[in-house]
C-alpha cells in the first residue's frame, strides 16, 4: 500500500497548492505555510496557534437575525488558541 499512500499524499499536496496559490499570487509578500494533517480540524488549528503569530479562519455570512453564528472550529479557536485569531466573513 505505499504506493497509494505517496499518491494520496502527492494529490492532497498538488489540490492544497492549487487552493493556495490565487492568495499568494494576490498577496505575494504573505509567507503562508500549508500543511495537510489528518485529525479535526479544531484540534489540528489549536495545537497550530502554539507557534502562530494570528490564526485567520473564514465564516460564512449568513443573513440571520441574531448571532454571528460561528462554526464549531471557529468556536474552538476562540475558547483554546493560544494565538490571537481573527475571523474574516466571506460568501
Amino acid at each position: 500500500m505505499p504506493d497509494m499512500n505517496d499518491g494520496m499524499v502527492k494529490r492532497v499536496r498538488s489540490e492544497l497548492s492549487d487552493v493556495l496559490r490565487p492568495w499568494q499570487d494576490r498577496y505575494p509578500a504573505l509567507e503562508i505555510h500549508a500543511q495537510a494533517t489528518i485529525g479535526g480540524a479544531g484540534r489540528q488549528l489549536v495545537d497550530a496557534s502554539y507557534d502562530a503569530a494570528l490564526v485567520v479562519v473564514g465564516r460564512r455570512t449568513r443573513r440571520a437575525a441574531v448571532g454571528a453564528h460561528i462554526g464549531p472550529v471557529t468556536q474552538a479557536l476562540l475558547h483554546h488558541a493560544v494565538a490571537p485569531v481573527a475571523v474574516v466573513p466571506h460568501d
